[in-house]
């Protein structure tokens, strides 16, 4: 008796451990699940693109549609009618401190835009052509979920770096580029330039 009482113990306490076990595996699992709720934001970043917007632009653009939101709860709009503008014009603004990109309808209606400063680029990172690829980005990606677009005449303004990299990026995130202009304002001996800087 005494004997099969010990088994009976060596028993349970081979069974306590698999037993605890099958709720952290549950835990880990449930953790992980949230974990990829977390990341997901509401439009997909990769579709029609190789390479994924890099973790801390997600989490930037993460945190600013959180409190967009918070300022919806405030203020209620009227729901517009989803509408589906297949065709519209982009116009980029690459001066030597930043970096912006408006898409727009025919009409010259805003559907999206994005800037360096949006994304979390700060000082001189702002006018760097990999920030320019990366707000192109994610006005494209906007624009193609929330209104279809998918093809785009390109109006260009400025003489940052940025411009021939936000060209290239409109093109490599699926929207067809059917005109590109350059519309930057040159003066004819109008104002008096600045006098030259001493460095």
């Amino acid at each position: 008796m005494p004997e099969e009482k010990n088994l009976n113990s060596e028993e349970e306490k081979i069974e306590a451990p698999a037993a605890t076990a099958k709720p952290a595996e549950a835990k880990a699992a449930a953790e992980e699940s949230e974990d990829d709720r977390d990341e997901s934001p509401d439009f997909s970043l990769d579709s029609g693109a190789d390479e994924e917007l890099p973790e801390e632009i997600k989490q930037k653009l993460e945190k600013n549609k959180q409190a967009r939101a918070k300022k919806k709860l405030v203020k209620k709009r009227k729901k517009r009618t989803a509408r589906t503008v297949k065709v519209g014009r982009a116009y980029i603004n690459a001066t030597y401190n930043n970096t912006m990109v408006t898409l727009t309808d025919s009409n010259g209606d805003v559907i999206a835009w994005a800037s360096a400063g949006m994304a979390g680029f700060k000082g001189a990172k702002k006018a760097t052509p990999y920030a320019a690829q990366i707000i192109t980005k994610i006005a494209v990606q906007k624009a193609k979920e929330e209104y279809g677009l998918q093809e785009v005449s390109v109006f260009v303004a400025g003489v940052g770096t940025g411009r021939e990299a936000a060209i290239r990026a409109l093109n490599a995130n699926g929207l067809e580029v059917s005109a590109i202009k350059d519309v930057t304002a040159v003066p004819h001996n109008g104002c008096r330039p600045k006098k030259p800087r001493r460095v």
